[in-house]
């Protein structure tokens, strides 16, 4: 959620809603780490890879129902495993991909997704999202037109 978990940055006027972003972080450091601490918590416990590899599965199956062809791994293949993708990376880069690594089979069952929100509540969520984003435009909007550049 935008000002919760990010500061939002226009697409157009990129370097000046940047701009913005810096001076308001510096001119309000309790609030920009509450904003970082916020979306920090948000990527380490919603975002596991669990997660991503559940989405992961719906997506490729979902699109192998529209495949008209049935795929085969082809003669000369060689199978790659994860570790072994690891080991030629360094730095955090391999710290990365040695959590992402699956250890072994799911405890629970697999892919359970919740069920979508109902539209009152999707409509609800947009609107704050689009709400917050609209807010900080406008404080840009003050600061530039207060500030000549």
């Amino acid at each position: 959620m935008p000002v919760h978990h990010y500061w939002p940055v226009r697409m157009d006027g990129k370097c000046r809603s940047i701009k913005f972003a810096v001076d308001w972080g510096n001119n309000h450091k309790q609030k920009a780490q509450r904003i970082g601490r916020a979306g920090s918590r948000f990527i380490q416990e919603d975002l596991k890879m669990d997660h991503v590899y559940d989405y992961m599965f719906h997506l490729l199956n979902g699109y192998s129902k529209l495949l008209k062809y049935k795929p085969v791994v082809p003669r000369n293949a060689i199978e790659i495993c994860s570790e072994t993708m690891a080991c030629n990376s360094e730095g955090i880069a391999k710290r990365f991909m040695k959590e992402s690594i699956v250890k072994g089979p799911a405890d629970f069952r697999p892919c359970t997704m919740p069920p979508p929100y109902d539209p009152q509540t999707l409509n609800s969520i947009l609107e704050r999202k689009m709400n917050s984003i609209k807010q900080v435009e406008k404080r840009e909007n003050e600061f530039f037109g207060e500030h000549k550049f």
